[in-house]
């Protein structure tokens, strides 16, 4: 019974073996397909600024105002006037008494077209400044989106190498149970596991998808074109302080350029509402034609009042909204500020604990786990430990190693955000 017990035993674990074999990765095949291009973080971030629609948008607009200029300090079109005087009852206006033919021209008080300019001017420094705003916060979600990418990858690799590590814990339990040493049940649980690994495959592969189409869709490419494989990432350390920050943001964050321009474009605006209380005057030059007189010329000069009673509340209206405007300006740019120095504080400690993080794993925990599974490797081969402990072990080691490229990601995450936020890079894009 005992031989016929071990036959149908290892007819079990050769048919586990076959099972394993079919769930586990075609590692020849993968080693021997073309190696993908390594996907360089310089190129994408020129093509999304040439390419990606939102930026696009963001230009047009910029030109769009930029075109006012021009418009806001020309004078307004002159009139033509054509009047006939006097013709007979019987509308024949070659016989009309007098005909007067006059070109007028409306000439604003003068510094009023150049307070209008510089308005106008101010508008579109502003929309120049959120087009370079638009670009940051593309790069920002650009480099998110390809770091997201990069961890989507490792996760796959660690899941490989999981499944290839446990293939070899199968031959060592099939191993021990040939030699009489070991259980079927081991060989067993290290299939369970790997039929559990490769469910989760699926779910890896469609985060892959996501990131993958998520950096396309900024590149203005198909969601579904191919991409290469991002560059590994390397521990760092972020060595600027937050008083350097805080200057480069003062000298280059566009949202914080944005509104010290329309503190200046609010002004510009409560000084030209104060100059309409002067008035515009209106000029004409006048030929005259008579019928049975002379011809003669003729000039007009005439002005509005805007000091009149009955219209000055007008005028004193449009200086207190215009002051009004300008105090709130002043308030978004103190609160922009604020936002500032916030911000970069806050990321500044998000940076640094990631780095932390990620330093922790690279020199305590994954050499420890390491440790810890060749010495559980070992204590299984004498029969000292588990097969359920080897498991445990090799599935904690693939789980830190995946935290620790999360570390290095969220770093780079959260120092994205941080160059949005001082509108510069801070780092040399590898």
């Amino acid at each position: 019974m005992s031989w016929n017990y071990r036959l149908i035993s290892l007819k079990g674990i050769a048919l586990v073996g076959l099972v394993i074999s079919a769930l586990a990765p075609p590692c020849a095949l993968s080693a021997a397909s073309p190696p993908r291009d390594e996907l360089a973080l310089p190129e994408l971030i020129q093509e999304a600024l040439e390419k990606n629609p939102e930026i696009q948008a963001a230009r047009n607009q910029w030109e769009a105002s930029a075109k006012r200029i021009d418009q806001a300090r020309a004078l307004d079109d002159p009139t033509l006037q054509v009047q006939l005087w006097n013709f007979p009852e019987s509308f024949n206006v070659t016989q009309t008494g007098n005909a007067i033919f006059g070109l007028s021209q409306k000439l604003p008080y003068p510094g009023k077209l150049a307070l209008k300019g510089e308005v106008a001017s101010r508008s579109a420094d502003i929309g120049e400044q959120a087009l370079r705003g638009k670009e940051r916060t593309v790069i920002a979600r650009l480099k998110q989106a390809y770091y997201d990418l990069f961890l989507a990858h490792k996760a796959i690799q660690i899941h490989h190498e999981q499944v290839t590590l446990l293939r070899q814990f199968v031959e060592i339990a099939t191993a021990k149970f040939k030699a009489g040493k070991g259980s079927q049940a081991d060989v067993l649980k290290a299939q369970v596991e790997l039929s559990a690994l490769h469910q989760h495959l699926p779910v890896l592969k469609q985060r892959l998808e996501t990131a993958g189409a998520a950096l396309n869709i900024l590149l203005d490419r198909d969601p579904r074109a191919s991409l290469g494989i991002p560059k590994d990432l390397r521990e760092a350390q972020f060595t600027k302080t937050i008083d350097e920050l805080h200057e480069l943001a003062v000298a280059g964050r566009p949202e914080l350029k944005a509104s010290e321009l329309a503190v200046q474009q609010r002004e510009r605006a409560h000084a030209l509402a104060e100059r309409e209380f002067y008035p515009d005057f209106n000029v004409a030059f006048q030929r005259f034609q008579n019928y049975q007189a002379p011809d003669g010329f003729g000039a007009v000069f005439s002005m509005n009042l805007p000091f009149a009673f009955w219209s000055k509340t007008k005028y004193d209206a449009r200086v207190q909204e215009a002051t009004a405007a300008m105090a709130a300006a002043q308030a978004d740019l103190h609160t922009i500020k604020n936002i500032t120095r916030y911000q970069i504080k806050d990321l500044v400690a998000k940076v640094r604990a990631a780095e932390q993080v990620a330093l922790l794993y690279s020199t305590t925990v994954l050499p420890q786990a390491e440790q810890s599974l060749v010495a559980t490797q070992a204590g299984y081969r004498t029969g000292k430990v588990g097969f359920l402990d080897l498991i445990e072990t090799e599935r904690a080691l693939r789980g830190f190693q995946l935290e620790y490229y999360k570390a290095l990601v969220e770093r780079q995450h959260r120092l994205a955000e941080l160059e949005q936020v001082v509108g510069t890079n801070l780092e040399p894009h590898g």
